[in-house]
């Protein structure tokens, strides 16, 4: 399989994709409101209200819960489209056991979305807890992050044992390292960083959305040099029902996300970082993600050695949020810096 060969049906499915979501997605829309699935507001009802919420409980209201309806078209799509993948003339090949990736991908998938639908159940429907910063809604942050590691962890042994996955190779240095046994610890690291770090950066209007389906559509043909049919036919599937999500997305948003997308998408971006051996790439591709999960580690640090912030408010986002930028101006610089950063990690992957 090369790009040539696997490019028709990746853009069929991308087409095929976008139109069974795009239909879809109004009348689910309509089904959250019915199940009140929608976004509360958090400020406190007495007392100062913190700058965060002051900022986003403008969006009270708006559903939440878009990630469930993405999983499940992209889950079901593969799994009637797949199997006929040889009858339209594709010559299936994967370099791993095509059964064990498949079980993975889905695995990983599914998994991190039911999660992230537990917090956000809890979230929209369940009581809040005062906080450090406020009042906090969902699961508390040590048993979600315990949950992550669990699952990663889980899924890291796999793609180790199994799929036989335990190099890293850095370009530029011309250097691959064997981390044997530690490749476990390691990849469950980027699978656990990723998803947190998509999550933290979904608090903007179309945000993380569109970053993904960059990131996305700079590993499709990473996809296709590694020779894995599995992992094309699921980003071309992904791909379609994302840029349909993203326009109903972009704002003023008339959906969003939810843990349960923000969860599962951040953490399959890891794992397609691991199955293509991608990782320094994955740095670079997924660049601003990587700085959003920064800067909320350097706020957290500021608050426990210096005892005051460092940003106005963490992540990046919310700090240029808060100093006045409009939200579309900041999403989309955001995307044209990920577009930049998508093309310089391709060039990476590929040198």
């Amino acid at each position: 399989m090369n790009i040539s060969n696997i490019l028709p049906l990746a853009l069929g499915l991308v087409i095929f994709s976008f139109l069974i979501t795009g239909i879809l997605v109004i009348p689910f829309i309509n089904l959250l409101y019915w199940f009140k699935f929608t976004r509360r507001i958090e400020a406190p009802k007495k007392g100062k209200i913190p700058l965060f919420d002051r900022l986003h409980d403008i969006k009270a209201g708006t559903p939440v819960g878009g990630g469930i309806l993405l999983i499940a078209v992209v889950s079901i799509l593969f799994a009637i489209i797949f199997p006929l993948a040889t009858y339209l003339g594709v010559f299936v090949q994967t370099a791993y056991n095509a059964s064990l990736e498949l079980i993975v991908l889905f695995f990983t998938f599914i998994s991190f979305g039911l999660l992230g639908l537990s917090d956000d159940l809890i979230k929209i429907f369940g009581k809040g807890r005062a906080g450090a910063s406020g009042i906090w809604f969902g699961l508390s942050r040590r048993i979600k992050f315990l949950l992550q590691w669990v699952l990663a962890l889980s899924v890291s042994f796999v793609v180790y044992k199994y799929l036989g996955i335990h190099i890293l190779n850095i370009p530029l240095l011309g250097r691959v390292l064997d981390l044997g046994f530690w490749y476990v610890p390691f990849g469950a690291f980027v699978i656990v960083a990723f998803s947190n770090a998509f999550n933290i950066t979904d608090g903007l209007d179309g945000l993380s959305t569109g970053l993904l389906m960059i990131c996305l559509l700079a590993f499709a043909p990473i996809a296709a040099g590694s020779l894995d049919t599995p992992l094309s036919v699921f980003i071309s599937l992904w791909v379609g029902a994302l840029i349909a999500f993203l326009y109903f997305n972009v704002w003023p948003a008339r959906i969003f996300l939810g843990d349960t997308g923000s969860l599962s998408f951040g953490a399959m971006l890891g794992l397609i970082g691991l199955l293509t051996g991608s990782i320094v790439a994955l740095l670079i591709i997924g660049g601003v993600f990587v700085v959003e999960i920064a800067s909320s580690a350097i706020q957290i640090l500021g608050w426990k050695i210096l005892k005051r912030p460092i940003f106005p408010l963490a992540p990046l986002h919310h700090t240029l949020l808060a100093i006045g930028w409009e939200e579309p101006k900041i999403v989309t610089r955001a995307w044209l810096a990920g577009i930049i950063l998508a093309i310089i990690g391709l060039w990476l992957a590929y040198i």
